[in-house]
């Protein structure tokens, strides 16, 4: 499934955090974009998600334009087909590791164990499915979430600095996760980080300037 976006412009009252930006990312391609703190990239990465509003341009995904849709079927399309890492991991303390990793799936409708448990083994988790959050490192949580992102099949993965607060040991191994799953799956991934080392691993590198993005 292809992301398209074009011209693609967002504004914080008088103030515009990026204008002009356009990409297209292919099915089964990692897509990189750096920036200087502050030029908007999270915001970016939440817009192709349908999680944020724009002020101009578009977005589509697998043909479908977002800015079409009312907040329930944007849902319901991030539901299905998008999966999305967050810096701060957003796993839910009260539940364990193969039931937060089996969060999206519960979300349509179905259950898959087999699914939650080869996708844990895969990120490195085996055996971990009946602990708490708490009892995780930061590394472990991480790749929870790379497991949740994952879990229901997704065409497109958003990932937003998920090596960000990890060591370079850990740091290389969650991309190793998440880049094998992904690879695995044919998604398409785009990463939003501040890694030189993250990004050297990418297929393309784009930078986030105020005035667009670009090679």
């Amino acid at each position: 499934m292809s992301l398209v976006v074009e011209a693609l412009g967002k504004r914080y009252g008088d103030s515009a955090v990026f204008s002009n930006v356009s990409l297209r990312v292919a099915p089964g391609e990692f897509v990189a974009i750096v920036g200087e703190s502050g030029v908007g990239k999270s915001t970016l990465l939440n817009c192709m998600a349908g999680l944020d509003g724009w002020d101009s341009g578009s977005v589509h995904i697998g043909g479908t334009d977002l800015g079409t849709l009312d907040n329930d079927a944007r849902a319901l399309l991030r539901r299905k087909q998008v999966g999305f890492v967050f810096q701060a991991f957003h796993v839910l303390p009260h539940l364990d590791v193969a039931q937060n990793v089996a969060l999206p799936l519960m979300l349509l409708g179905q259950q898959d164990n087999a699914r939650v448990h080869s996708l844990l083994a895969a990120v490195g988790l085996d055996g971990l499915g009946a602990r708490l959050p708490q009892q995780l490192s930061g590394g472990q949580l991480q790749r929870v979430a790379i497991a949740r992102a994952l879990v229901h099949r997704p065409a497109l993965l958003l990932a937003d600095e998920p090596t960000g607060n990890l060591d370079p040991t850990t740091a290389a191994k969650v991309m190793d996760a998440l880049l094998a799953q992904t690879r695995a799956q044919g998604a398409a991934l785009v990463l939003v980080t501040h890694s030189q080392a993250a990004a050297a691993r990418a297929d393309r590198v784009l930078q986030l300037r105020a005035d667009g993005i670009f090679e």
